[in-house]
């Protein structure tokens, strides 16, 4: 009996806990395709004077793997000023950035632009001093994704 009351609450808690760690997941509808969306954000990124390091097809990925995959991209991007900063602030940042966006096909045919919520750094980092740099990553990072679905 206390066997099972213990995997009762251990199942409890479980299941009241966020959905694959989606809590900082922020994601907004694109009125674009993948393609169209990725090129409005590699624009928006570049207009901002934004470093694209790299943009990844995960679908094309997966063709050569013999598999499908609905239209998935990610762009990894950031501004080397700035994520400096935040590395000066804790180094153990620097395995957080550079910063990414995933821009996806979903099965009903939408695509979404999605992001983790920067400021979450904070929980994880020893970044006290860079609240104000957070803040900014966090503000821009919202608007290159509205921009891009837009």
């Amino acid at each position: 009996m206390k066997n099972i009351f213990l995997v009762t609450i251990t199942l409890v808690l479980f299941m009241s806990c966020p959905v694959n760690g989606q809590a900082g997941f922020h994601k907004i509808k694109s009125n674009h395709s993948v393609k169209g969306t990725v090129h409005k954000l590699t624009n928006t990124l570049n207009e901002k004077g934004m470093h694209i390091f790299a943009t990844i097809d995960h679908q094309k990925g997966a063709e050569k793997a013999g598999l499908i995959l609905l239209p998935t991209v990610l762009m990894i991007f950031g501004n080397p000023t700035v994520g400096t900063k935040l590395m000066q602030c804790d180094q153990k940042t620097g395995i957080a950035l550079p910063l990414k966006m995933l821009i996806w096909q979903d099965e009903a045919g939408d695509t979404w632009i999605g992001y983790w919520e920067p400021s979450k750094l904070s929980e994880r980092y020893q970044l006290g001093d860079c609240r104000e740099i957070l803040n900014k990553v966090k503000n821009a990072m919202a608007n290159f994704a509205n921009a891009a679905a837009s």
